[in-house]
Parts: structure tokens; C-alpha cells; sequence
């Protein structure tokens, strides 16, 4: 039997009033989307720094444990040595170079497991306290199946540079950062529901497909982005606003069929993710105005003046990092802008969602 102190804490627990016990939930649900936040940053240093090929084995458990010897070190850096990376790019590269880039990799694999358990451990405490809502526990429990899943999309990412590559799979690039952008969208938008409760009612219903046909442009051009990372997009044509001195670049469709340019061809990405920024621009300016303009709370004002400042910000470091041939603290400030505009997005929607008849 349970002690008479225990059997009371969790009756008290238990007795709490929902809205003070969905916050608490909320809480910590809004602080997993900031260690993920943490973890698209690191792994777009990761990228940048061109580190994601520096460990070529996936152990869970024993990959927490960096090499501690000098021997360990030489048999890390020597399996490095067979990728294409090292033989075509870093061939000239010394143990200590290869520490350098390890590390960002480590980070990020390491700040990756502890998400997981910075999600798992609250939740069976709040589980077993009674503190997380019946109908909640299927949610959440997907959100972790979910994290599981993008732990083993890093590893086929990462996997696709050991073949006969100098860098990763811009497709398995993509889908990793995809879905990354899912599951932060998702923990996000619950804790915003556990935090401040609505309906969504008539009301104000045409301005909700605008926000979310901007939102879908901002995940589209995110996407496009990644495409362009992937395919080092960012360092040709670094004049703006015109690409070679020429509006539309000259070789935009050289390969068939005309689709496959923007998915293989870094000028041709590049291209439309410039064209795809000129929509989410005008959509979020729009969708902005009509926030600050309509007649709607303060707060949801409010948070159409802070999407004007996110996405002027956006448009400034991504010029700024394409002129400049992409700077790391520009770039990695760059990917972290996308993902301040996704949230305010998020958040503007979810505003509207409280919007009342």
C-alpha cells in the first residue's frame, strides 16, 4: 500500500482545477518546442560547417560517450578518411580540424537525445500524477513516436554521405527538416491549446484560410530553402536582385523534365526560393495589415506587428547571407528567422482560433 503522505500529494495533485493543471503540461510541452527550436539552429551549424559526416555510426546508447583517448580519436577520424567528403574536400584536414567538426555533430546528436528524455521523463511524472487529460495521453504519446521517427530519419540522412557523395541527400535533407518543422508545428500549436483554450467559430473564418495559405507558403519556402542548402544553392549568384546580371538565370531549365531543375540544380533552387519569398513577403504583410486593421483584440494585433518585423528581418539576413556568400552566424541566423516566422504564424492562428461570435 501506498503511505498516507504519497496517497494525499496525489489526491491534491488530482484535485487541481483543469486549467491549472493543462498549464503546467503546457509549460513543458513550450519547452520542448525551445530545445527543438536549439535543435534545427544546431543543425543547421552542422550543415554549414559541413560536420554531419564526421561520425559514421549510430550507437543510442554508447554514442552519448565521445572518444576519451588519443587512440580513439585516430580510429574516429580514420573511418571519417573513406567518406568522399574527407577524400575530395578535406583531404588536407588534421586531427585536430576533424575535432573541430566532430564536435557540432556530437552536439547535435546529443542535444537530440536529450529532447527525449527532457519529453519522456515529465510525461510519465505527469502521467502518473494524474495530471495529463485522458483524451490527451493518445496525443502526446504520437508526439514521441513521432521524435523516435526523426531520430531515424538523421540516420538515413546522414547515411546517404557514406555513399559516393561529398555531402548528404538534398531529398533526405529536406524530408529530415520537414519533418522536424511537423513536430515542432505540432507540440507547439497543443501547448498554445492547453495554454489558452478556444473554439473556432464563424467568425473570422475568411481571414483564418489567409493565414493558413500563408503559413503554407512559409512551409513551402522552408522546404525550398532546405532544397537550397542542400544543394549548396547559396553560393552562386550572389548578386541581388538579379542572378548574373540577368532577372531569370540563363541555365534555370537545362535539365528534363523542367521540375527536376529545382530539386537538383542549385541556381534553379535558388531561383525559386526567391520567387517563393516574394509570395510568403506579400502574404504576411497582408495578413498582417488585416490583423492590425480588423476589429480584433489588442493582442492579436499585436501579433500581426511582430509577423511585419519577422518577416522584413527574414528577407534582410537572407539577402544579407546570399551577398555575403553565406557568413555562418548570418546563415545559421537566417534558418533560425524561418523558424521565428513559422511560430509567429502558428501563434497569429492560433489567436484567431479564440476569436468569438
Amino acid at each position: 500500500m501506498q503511505p498516507l503522505s504519497q496517497t494525499v500529494a496525489l489526491a491534491n495533485i488530482a484535485s487541481l482545477p483543469p486549467p491549472q493543471r493543462d498549464r503546467r503540461v503546457g509549460l513543458w510541452l513550450l519547452l520542448v518546442c525551445f530545445m527543438i527550436f536549439g535543435q534545427v539552429v544546431l543543425g543547421g551549424v552542422t550543415r554549414l560547417t559541413g560536420s554531419g559526416l564526421s561520425i559514421m555510426e549510430w550507437d543510442p546508447i554508447m554514442g552519448l560517450i565521445p572518444p576519451l583517448t588519443h587512440d580513439a580519436w585516430q580510429k574516429t577520424f580514420e573511418l571519417y578518411q573513406q567518406t568522399a567528403q574527407f577524400k575530395h574536400i578535406n583531404a588536407d584536414m588534421d586531427l585536430a580540424g576533424f575535432k573541430s567538426i566532430f564536435f557540432w555533430e556530437y552536439l547535435h546528436r546529443v542535444w537530440a537525445r536529450l529532447i527525449g528524455f527532457v519529453f519522456l521523463l515529465p510525461f510519465l511524472w505527469f502521467l502518473w500524477k494524474g495530471q495529463i487529460r485522458r483524451d490527451w495521453r493518445g496525443r502526446l504519446i504520437f508526439m514521441f513516436v513521432l521524435g523516435g521517427l526523426q531520430g531515424l530519419m538523421g540516420w538515413i540522412m546522414v547515411a546517404s554521405g557514406f555513399e559516393d557523395r561529398t555531402s548528404v541527400s538534398q531529398y533526405r535533407l529536406v524530408a529530415h527538416l520537414d519533418l522536424a518543422l511537423l513536430i515542432y508545428g505540432y507540440i507547439f500549436w497543443s501547448a498554445l491549446d492547453l495554454l489558452q483554450p478556444g473554439v473556432i467559430t464563424g467568425r473570422g473564418a475568411a481571414l483564418r484560410r489567409h493565414g493558413w495559405l500563408m503559413f503554407a507558403l512559409i512551409a513551402l519556402e522552408i522546404t525550398v530553402g532546405g532544397f537550397v542548402a542542400g544543394l549548396h544553392g547559396g553560393l552562386i549568384y550572389n548578386d541581388f536582385p538579379l542572378m548574373g546580371g540577368h532577372l531569370v538565370p540563363d541555365d534555370l531549365l537545362y535539365q528534363q523534365p523542367w521540375w527536376i531543375n529545382f530539386l537538383e540544380r542549385p541556381g534553379s533552387a535558388q531561383f525559386l526560393h526567391r520567387c517563393v519569398a516574394f509570395l510568403v513577403f506579400c502574404a504576411v504583410v497582408n495578413f498582417a495589415l488585416r490583423l492590425i486593421t480588423g476589429t480584433l483584440p489588442q493582442a492579436l494585433k499585436a501579433r500581426g506587428i511582430w509577423l511585419i518585423w519577422a518577416v522584413l528581418g527574414q528577407v534582410a539576413l537572407g539577402i544579407t547571407t546570399l551577398v555575403m556568400v553565406v557568413p555562418l552566424d548570418v546563415a545559421v541566423s537566417h534558418q533560425a528567422g524561418a523558424l521565428i516566422l513559422f511560430t509567429l504564424a502558428l501563434f497569429a492562428l492560433h489567436g484567431l482560433k479564440r476569436v468569438h461570435g
